[in-house]
């Protein structure tokens, strides 16, 4: 298992972006809470799963299975 950014740096850039104003909690989410801090508590979720593969709500990171 591995987690790694999304290959497209467009949108890398534009969700570091909306974290920097969002002060780290996820940009596609309205509520800001411990759950919605990134890495947000349904990625980490997904990351726990074994049969996961995919990325988180925002499409900032992508869990590989190996």
């Amino acid at each position: 298992m591995a987690v790694r950014l999304n290959d497209n740096k467009e949108i890398v850039e534009t969700i570091k972006e909306g974290l920097k104003q969002s002060g780290g909690y996820c940009p596609c989410r309205l509520e800001k809470t411990d759950d919605t801090k990134c890495i947000c508590s349904e990625f980490k979720e997904q990351i726990a799963d074994p049969t996961f593969e995919g990325y988180c709500h925002c499409m900032l990171y992508y869990k590989t299975i190996d």
